[in-house]
């Protein structure tokens, strides 16, 4: 090995710059550098007691000399040496040996269109160039390092590569941009890292990776490198389906699930399924349950496991308590193949003050409001997103598209949306800012939803956006170009509302309050609705929708039967939290499985078999959604009993028969119950929420009633019938021909 002897040539400043990890510029001085009619290769390593520099071409050996005993090295080639490709090769203080290429002998790998594209808010695959990627450069393997964080004085990748020393790999800053990167060969798949920064004013900072694909939970929250390229996907007919599918015009029913707690190993420590073991029994379960579609419960990284999901700090990454990101696609991937879509909550409308997540990321406020008034939510303590900056919409457009492309993802759930849509939500006089305009809507936030749907929708047909929206904000499922924000569809909070508030009343005095139960007919075809009984009515203090029915335990279960259906037969799509269907008990804990033993008890089993068979029936009966969201869909026959707590309607079709449900909301069977129907023909039993195999009285009418001629609620015929306790009931038309051997039935 040759040994260089000659003198250094590097200000003294540099060095004590970088050993003190505050020099900005750490390419201006590390790596392969031209000194006068020499060359000059700079490393610094702490770890290291000796370097030398080996030249690939021919495997030629030079010792570098040591410039500070902290582990600054250079090594001067002779005059007129050309550039040449190169290792370095270290021997620790302990004597280990280990070989590698120098970080600071590649050339910037982010070009100008993307900076270009980022700075305006269009960079919409910017996932696929911020974050940690597994790429061969110059036929180097290895990981390139991409972080935001434009106020930041100096940018380090630290990790278990380098001893988590933010003074070995400090970062390039793209000018323009406030983008920092760096290429380090030799790392690989599983490497665990950060970003260790010294902020704005000086601050020492250590951050997860905003765009990290895969992070640790809870305490360690270290970012961890993962090939998001790798999976090979198997649900190419489902795909091809959903690009032509109109949800509005078919029947969606969700399973609305918060995986860490729908069930748990007991006898493995109370562990956790993982995202294969419910590809297996939750997908078994909701097939055999008859629903459409999965909505799961924030998956994207959160600290907090009693908590929903919803203050996130890793937006690129499914949580790592149920596994791997591949494992989680596996777990969609299969969900596709038996023909269930998922949906998955996301959160653009705030996130949590951790230290390791975006709350101050660069030493100021770059994702959130410096003003407070602007940017936390004070009931929450969460900050709130700067939906006026283009680098702020770009990285939570660019999530959303990343959850629809990498995951197949078929729908997003946003959360909070009433939230973003106004500057005083939840907030007192001098407490917000008004818009340039003076008012209280939140102008940024309303490009943004607009924007995100827009792009959304463009980029994959098929999909569906559902906004969690409780206000009665205009045209939240219109399409932007009417003037509204673009979702596909909006939870119904209002019929939420009215709905429990009326079940919750003694059967006695619910005559009183008749029009809790009518008053959503009169908006119901303003959006495109979601009826929901979603976790926010099982959270800590309200109870299970079990124990918020009236009367003894037989009335509760028959109240709770009576309103599924109700909400079945109602216009709109369905939602219901998991457990519900089996009527727990108990209030949602998010340390314990569900309650399913239950399911041993026969009126619990039996909510369970109404839920499967409404499933059924829904997604079997075109009149209950292909006129979803129109009045032609919807007629009422009679609303006026209230001293009954009687109601009557209809569903009806473009074609086929309309199907007619009577509620009798009260423990009395009424019997002789003349009912108005659409013309002649024998009008079928399809639905009776009291029958036995449900827990019921069994009361009912023998299978179904033929019409009579007798006008009747504005109808041309009626039907008698027999009003089953506390109980929904529901007939399907169908109509008699007469030929010259025998009677047959034929559906109209």
């Amino acid at each position: 090995m040759e040994v260089l002897d000659t003198p250094q040539t590097i200000d003294r400043g540099h060095i004590d710059a970088l050993l003190g990890a505050h020099h900005g510029d750490p390419f201006s001085v590390l790596g392969m550098h031209q000194a006068g009619d020499r060359l000059a290769v700079r490393v610094f390593r702490p770890d290291a007691r000796d370097v030398s520099v080996r030249r690939v071409k021919d495997g030629q050996e030079f010792a570098a000399k040591r410039l500070h005993e902290h582990g600054f090295f250079e090594a001067i080639f002779p005059e007129n040496t050309e550039r040449f490709d190169y290792e370095l090769q270290f021997t620790a203080h302990t004597g280990h040996k280990w070989t590698d290429r120098d970080p600071y002998s590649f050339g910037q790998i982010l070009g100008p269109v993307d900076m270009h594209l980022f700075a305006e808010g269009n960079h919409y695959d910017i996932y696929d160039k911020l974050g940690a990627h597994l790429i061969e450069l110059n036929g180097v393997k290895g990981c390139t390092f991409a972080v935001w964080a434009p106020n930041a004085q100096r940018v380090s990748v630290i990790g278990d590569f380098n001893g988590w020393d933010g003074r070995i790999h400090p970062m390039r800053k793209l000018l323009g941009s406030g983008i920092w990167e760096i290429f380090l060969p030799g790392v690989g798949e599983g490497a665990h890292y950060k970003f260790e920064m010294k902020g704005a004013h000086g601050q020492h900072l250590v951050k997860s990776d905003p765009f990290a694909f895969y992070s640790q939970h809870g305490r360690q929250t270290a970012s961890m490198v993962f090939n998001i390229k790798r999976y090979k996907w198997s649900d190419e007919e489902w795909m091809q389906k959903r690009r032509e599918m109109e949800w509005h015009h078919r029947p969606v029913s969700i399973y609305e699930v918060h995986l860490g707690s729908w069930a748990r190993h007991y006898e493995e420590g109370n562990r956790y399924l993982s995202y294969l073991e419910f590809a297996d029994a939750l997908l078994n379960y909701v097939v055999d349950m008859g629903y459409t579609h999965i909505e799961l419960m924030p998956v994207a990284e959160h600290p907090f496991d009693g908590s929903w999901g919803y203050q996130v700090t890793g937006y690129y990454a499914p949580t790592s308590r149920f596994g791997n990101p591949d494992e989680f696609r596996q777990f969609v991937d299969r969900a596709h193949q038996r023909g269930i879509g998922i949906i998955v909550d996301w959160v653009p409308g705030h996130f949590p003050k951790d230290a390791h997540g975006l709350a101050e990321f660069d030493g100021t406020d770059l994702f959130e409001h410096e003003d407070p008034r602007k940017g936390e939510h004070m009931d929450w303590g969460t900050l709130i997103f700067n939906y006026g900056r283009n680098e702020v919409r770009n990285f939570l457009i660019a999530n959303a598209l990343f959850w629809l492309d990498e995951y197949h993802i078929d729908g997003l759930r946003v959360d909070a949306v009433a939230s973003m849509l106004y500057l005083d939500y939840s907030r007192k006089a001098g407490e917000w800012i008004p818009n340039v305009y003076g008012g209280r809507e939140n102008l940024e936030a309303i490009y943004f939803l607009k924007r995100f749907n827009e792009v959304c929708y463009e980029r994959f047909p098929g999909i569906m956006t559902i906004a969690e929206e409780s206000t009665a904000w205009p045209g939240v499922s219109r399409p932007t170009y009417l003037g509204g924000l673009g979702f596909g569809f909006k939870w119904n909070m209002g019929w939420m509302h009215d709905f429990l508030e009326y079940m919750s009343k003694d059967p006695a005095y619910r005559k009183y309050h008749q029009g809790d139960v009518t008053f959503s007919l009169i908006y119901a075809f303003h959006e495109h609705f979601m009826l929901v009984l979603s976790h926010d009515e099982v959270v800590h203090g309200k109870g299970s929708l079990l124990c918020k029915m009236p009367g003894d335990w037989w009335q509760k279960f028959a109240n709770l039967r009576m309103f599924y259906a109700w909400m079945y037969a109602h216009p709109g799509k369905k939602l219901l939290f998991m457990g519900g269907e089996f009527g727990q008990s108990a209030e949602w804990s998010h340390e314990r499985s569900l309650d399913w033993w239950l399911l041993d008890y026969p009126e619990h089993d039996g909510l369970r078999r109404l839920t499967m068979h409404l499933n059924w029936l829904y997604k079997n009966e075109p009149a209950l959604w292909e006129l979803d969201d129109t009045y032609e869909g919807f007629e009422w026959i009679d609303f006026h009993d209230s001293d009954n707590s009687v109601v009557a309607f209809m569903r009806k079709a473009r074609s086929g028969p309309p199907l007619v449900f009577i509620v009798n909301a009260t423990p009395v069977v009424r019997e002789g119950y003349r009912v108005g129907v659409p013309g002649e023909g024998f009008y079928q039993e399809v639905l009776n929420t009291d029958a036995e195999t449900y827990g019921g009285s069994n009361a009912g009418n023998y299978g179904g009633m033929h019409a009579e001629p007798i006008s009747w609620q504005g109808q041309s015929h009626s039907i008698m019938l027999r009003l089953p306790p506390l109980a929904t009931i529901g007939f399907k038309k169908i109509a008699y021909q007469q030929n010259t051997t025998e009677e047959t039935s034929t559906q109209l």
